[in-house]
């Protein structure tokens, strides 16, 4: 099977404008994003609609194609660049561009999903930690998982989910394995083209998790398990933990 990596890429970030170019141990966030992950894929591309996220990347040697400004997310992202650049592979994997501290791991885990028959979409995710305690666990901004007995995401909520009756809540996380979503997917080609076409529906509309989508339209996700925290930057606060969790831990990048 064949995948083909694509890191959607855009400056205008309401939160953060200039995210990718910001720096990050002496490298853009973007090349950061782009050196740990480069080893998994033949073909590894930037997707963005911004110049000047195109001059870094030719800067450093990476590959980058220039997508529509209509692109309303990382989805439609990659399936414009996947177009563009007609490649030829049979699953498309979706990077986030603000997730410097991926592993080389959690990229292979997220394909070794599609080993497995009737892979539509493949995700990640971790399980929450109980020293992380009862606040993060019900932290709407940190979605959680259920799965099947076949490691299928059955649905996705910003509720904590599974309710533990008859447990107090205090001894949920020594109760029950609780998955947090880690927002990195794979998707099949044919799969990417289909449902970047569905409407948005009531579920997705309820929660904000555009994954709803996808299960209530019947497709079917599969999801890997990682015990790695991946560290989202989605503002310039994040970025400056980003650098203090980096020097703290002397984190080795794989440049």
């Amino acid at each position: 099977m064949k995948f083909a990596g694509i890191i959607p890429a855009r400056y205008a970030s309401t939160r953060f404008p200039g995210k990718p170019l910001a720096m990050l141990g002496g490298k853009p966030v973007i090349q950061r994003v782009y050196e740990q992950v480069k080893e998994c894929f033949d073909e590894l591309y930037v997707a963005t609609d911004d110049e000047r996220i195109k001059e870094a990347v030719l800067s450093f040697g990476g590959k980058v194609v220039m997508t529509s400004e209509d692109c309303k997310n990382g989805t439609e992202r990659c399936l414009d660049a996947y177009k563009r650049l007609a490649l030829d592979c049979d699953v498309i994997v979706n990077i986030q561009g603000d997730e410097p501290f991926i592993q080389l791991k959690q990229i292979r885990a997220l394909m070794e999903c599609f080993d497995t028959d009737g892979v539509d979409i493949a995700t990640l995710v971790k399980p929450f930690d109980a020293e992380g305690g009862l606040e993060m666990l019900e932290n709407p901004n940190s979605p959680k998982v259920v799965l099947n007995a076949n490691g299928f995401a059955i649905y996705f909520s910003r509720s904590v989910v599974p309710y533990l009756r008859g447990v107090e809540k205090d001894k949920w996380l020594q109760n029950h394995t609780f998955y947090k979503h880690l927002g990195i997917y794979a998707y099949r080609a044919d799969v990417l083209e289909a449902i970047t076409h569905l409407q948005q529906s009531p579920l997705e509309i309820a929660e904000s998790l555009e994954q709803l989508r996808w299960l209530e339209n019947g497709y079917r996700i599969k999801v890997g398990v990682t015990d790695i925290e991946t560290i989202g930057i989605d503002t310039p606060e994040d970025l400056e933990r980003a650098k203090e969790f980096a020097a703290s831990v002397g984190f080795a990048w794989n440049d």
